[in-house]
Parts: structure tokens; C-alpha cells; sequence
């Protein structure tokens, strides 16, 4: 149907566009192929054939992180930035990634990937809407787009950095540095309390149980909002590195380079409230949990706020 061709290439053209216009820079030439080939058989093997066999889009969970780190390890080998900068703009990279992958890993060890997850499987309504009636096309086709996001507008961080030749740290770049530590511990922080309020209820024998502890009090997603913070603190960083870079480029690379890096902070926040995160998770959960739509009314969906009167 014409709405659904329509709907998807305007997910995907944005990321194409980037893609071409930073493959057009020599300095950025082979790089950016490169990391769009790593990032390709990153997500075929690992998301690509799995969901191609099992109908499972929840393999991305793993393709994504891994993606990640595979972007800092090439800002570490491939850029030819000052030293410095590249060890911290890999390890950044690496060590977001790393958490996540780890931890996608574990899940699929202990067999929780064996059925879809919520979040993935709300993508089925989406496509219902729009008339997509090939599940398997769309569901090669959302983890495409994943996987083009690490290819273009992800690695606007490494790339600016990971080439920057500018043999000092500036103070924004440590505020920015200082803000990721922060969030990735928020991230971190509020992922171990809700595992720890899992594992107490299964203890206790309780079932179906609102986490309304630490963080969970001030916020339903405060691991979303965590992730969200962790690429705002990469962007704020890398603002010295594109100021830089300015000099080198033409207009239109320059001019694709600052809406490819100010465009990922609206991107992930829509895909950890609306795509992929806290809309699709709290559909079931108001069905399984008889106590979340008063969590609901009490608590901010994704920024941390004061708790709020519950009207009944």
C-alpha cells in the first residue's frame, strides 16, 4: 500500500542523507563505509537471521549495544584525532554499549528472548495501522532501521571527536564527559533497582507488582530517561569537536553534521517514550499490573518530578 512504502522511506531517508553527505567528505570517506559494513554484519548475524527463523524482533536488544561498541573501538582505531580524546570518546562508546550488550547477553542465556518482548511485539499494532500486512518484511525492516542509526547519525559523536586534532580538552567537553558519568550511573542505578524488585518478588511469591521504589518514584522510566541523558551528554561534548571541524567543510557537510548531531536527541527520545520505549511497555502493563494506573497518575512518564496527588 502507498501509505506504507510512504511512511517507511521517510524513516529511512533522513539516515541515507547523512550517510551520503558524510561519505562525500575524504576525511570521512572511509570510515563511514567501513562502520556501515561493520554495523551490516553486526545486525545480520545477530538480529537479522535470528528473527528471520524465530519471528522475533527482541534480538535487536543485542545488535544495537553491540553496535555501539563497535563504533567506539573504531573512533579508537581509525580516527586520526588526538589521543586523548579518542581514548575517551571510544571508551564511552564501548562502555554504553558494553552495559546494555552485556546484559542483552545474560537475558538470552537465560532465555528470555524466547518469546518477543512487549516493546517489539506493540510494533505489530503500528503496523496494522499502516496496512503492513508482511510481518517478515516488517520485521527485517525495523531492525534495518536500527542498524542505519548506528551507521549515520549515532556515530556523528565519534566521527567529530574521534577526528578532532585540537591537543587539549575544553571545559565544555569535561562538562559533557562529567554529565555522562552522571547519567550512565542514573541509567545503571535505575536498572539494578528494578532487577532487585523483581528478584525480591519472586522471593516473596508476588505477582504482577508496580516497582515503585528508588528512582521508579520519581519517574516510570527512569532507566529511559538515564539512556536519554547518556546522548545528551555526548552531543554537549562534541559541540567543540563540530566547531572545529567547521573550518574543514563545506557548507552542506557542516551544515548535515549539526542537524545529524542536534537530530539525536529528539530521535531517542522518541524511540525510548513513543517507538520502542515507555508507550509500548505501558500498554501491558496497565493490563498485567492492577496497581499502575494509579502509579501512573502519581508518577511523570519519563523526567524525574515530585510525585503527584492520586485523584482516585
Amino acid at each position: 500500500m502507498p501509505n506504507v512504502y510512504s511512511a517507511r522511506l521517510s524513516v529511512v531517508t533522513p539516515g541515507f542523507i547523512l550517510l551520503g553527505v558524510m561519505t562525500s567528505h575524504p576525511l570521512y570517506t572511509a570510515w563511514v563505509v567501513r562502520n556501515f559494513c561493520i554495523q551490516g554484519v553486526i545486525f545480520l548475524l545477530t538480529a537479522h537471521v535470528p528473527c528471520f527463523f524465530t519471528k522475533r524482533m527482541s534480538y535487536v536488544d543485542i545488535a544495537w549495544p553491540w553496535g555501539l561498541m563497535a563504533l567506539g573501538v573504531q573512533a579508537l582505531l581509525f580516527t586520526d584525532g588526538w589521543y586523548l580524546r579518542k581514548y575517551i570518546i571510544g571508551s564511552m562508546y564501548f562502555a554504553a554499549g558494553g552495559r546494555m550488550g552485556l546484559g542483552a547477553v545474560l537475558m538470552w542465556m537465560q532465555g528470555h528472548l524466547k518469546k518477543e518482548l512487549p516493546r517489539y511485539e506493540f510494533q505489530r499494532r503500528r503496523w496494522a495501522k499502516i496496512g503492513a500486512t508482511n510481518e517478515d518484511i516488517s520485521l527485517q525492516f525495523e531492525i534495518f532501521v536500527q542498524g542505519l542509526a548506528n551507521a549515520s547519525f549515532l556515530a556523528v559523536p565519534a566521527i567529530l571527536q574521534g577526528f578532532n586534532q585540537t591537543p587539549e580538552v575544553q571545559p565544555l567537553e569535561i562538562v559533557g564527559y562529567l554529565l555522562w558519568a552522571a547519567a550512565l550511573l542514573f541509567e545503571h542505578t535505575a536498572d539494578t533497582q528494578k532487577l532487585n524488585f523483581a528478584v525480591r518478588c519472586k522471593k516473596n511469591g508476588l505477582k504482577a507488582q508496580c516497582c515503585d521504589v528508588g528512582l521508579w518514584r520519581y519517574s516510570r522510566h527512569p532507566n529511559y530517561f538515564g539512556e536519554w541523558m547518556v546522548w545528551n551528554s555526548l552531543i554537549l561534548s562534541t559541540l567543540p569537536s563540530l566547531q572545529v571541524a567547521q573550518a574543514a567543510q563545506s557548507t552542506v557537510v557542516f551544515g548535515s553534521m549539526v542537524c545529524g548531531l542536534l537530530s539525536i536527541s529528539y530521535f531517542l527520545y522518541d524511540c525510548l517514550t513513543r517507538y520502542t520505549g515507555a508507550i509500548p511497555a505501558e500498554f501491558y502493563s496497565v493490563q498485567k499490573r492492577p496497581d499502575y494506573k494509579e502509579y501512573q497518575q502519581r508518577v511523570n512518564m519519563f523526567f524525574p518530578g515530585p510525585r503527584k496527588r492520586y485523584r482516585g
